[in-house]
């Protein structure tokens, strides 16, 4: 199992000033895992907590008071690190929940009365894969009862398989991070076109987050993603989500492993440089 890099230790302050009440509709909190410990089998283990005292200085300096707590995949189904963040917000959080198969009624009434107002169902492939097509349908209904919507995380190349799926939705829903549709295949391509053509949809909604996962480019501030939140913004501006959602650590440790490299290779070039022999020498 990998570890991640941690957050940013201090990040920048960003220009541009929020408006009163902005809401950043994507983010997590981490642990600690003394009180909130990481579920087993998860795909990676953050390199350092981020608690809730942690995200409150964040979205203070970022001048945001409102705010969704998403759970962390390190988490699995234990949403107590969420719905502690919830509670000592004040009212200004809310969370969207995973899932445990198994969960009964009055689980859902007690997420539903921590601040819980939707569930979140994984598709992608590294994070393991789509739902059983039989606990997904039964667990939206179950939602829809509460007024819930559904958060939805595809890779890209899948968004028009799912389709159909979609089509048959109970509930409105929101795709996370764009659809993970990379800036590399330009506004020509097929699956931002699947995504385009969702958002024909009225339930359909689209978060504008995560552009590390768009960028082909894996620096940050990760400007080659703006063509395609542009693109979407354009599709649907009132069915837009925005969410900060920083480097994901996971995401972040593949871009460390990918600069290291570089670095090596670029020793190793200067190395074998400084043994070359001069032309007539």
């Amino acid at each position: 199992m990998k570890t991640a890099r941690p957050p940013l230790a201090e990040p920048s302050k960003p220009g541009y000033a929020p408006p009163p009440g902005a809401c950043d509709a994507h983010c997590h909190v981490f642990g600690p895992p003394v009180r909130f410990p990481y579920a087993e089998g998860r795909p990676y283990t953050p390199g350092e907590p981020a608690p809730k005292e942690r995200l409150a200085r964040l979205h203070a300096h970022l001048g945001l008071s409102r705010a969704v707590i998403v759970q962390a995949t390190p988490h699995g189904t234990d949403n107590g690190a969420m719905l502690d963040a919830i509670a000592s917000s004040d009212g200004a959080y809310r969370g969207v929940a995973l899932l445990a198969e198994d969960i009964t009624d009055a689980g859902l009434e007690r997420l539903h009365a921590g601040g819980v107002r939707a569930a979140r169902f994984n598709f992608v492939r590294h994070l393991g894969g789509a739902p059983d097509p039989a606990y997904f349908d039964r667990t939206v209904a179950r939602v829809k009862a509460l007024g819930w919507h559904v958060e939805l995380h595809f890779d890209a190349h899948d968004l028009g398989a799912y389709a159909e799926l979609l089509r048959r939705m109970p509930v409105p829903y929101v795709i996370d991070h764009m659809g993970r549709v990379k800036s590399a295949g330009g506004l020509d391509q097929q699956p931002l076109h699947n995504l385009l053509a969702l958002l024909r949809d009225e339930r359909a909604h689209v978060k504008i987050s995560g552009a590390e996962r768009v960028s082909a480019s894996g620096r940050r501030p990760f400007h080659d993603a703006i063509p395609i939140a542009r693109a979407i913004i354009a599709a649907a501006p009132d069915r837009v989500l925005w969410g900060h959602r920083l480097a994901a650590p996971e995401r972040a440790e593949r871009h460390a492993r990918r600069r290291r490299a570089r670095r090596s290779a670029r020793g190793l070039l200067r190395r074998r440089g400084s043994q070359t022999p001069h032309p007539g020498g």
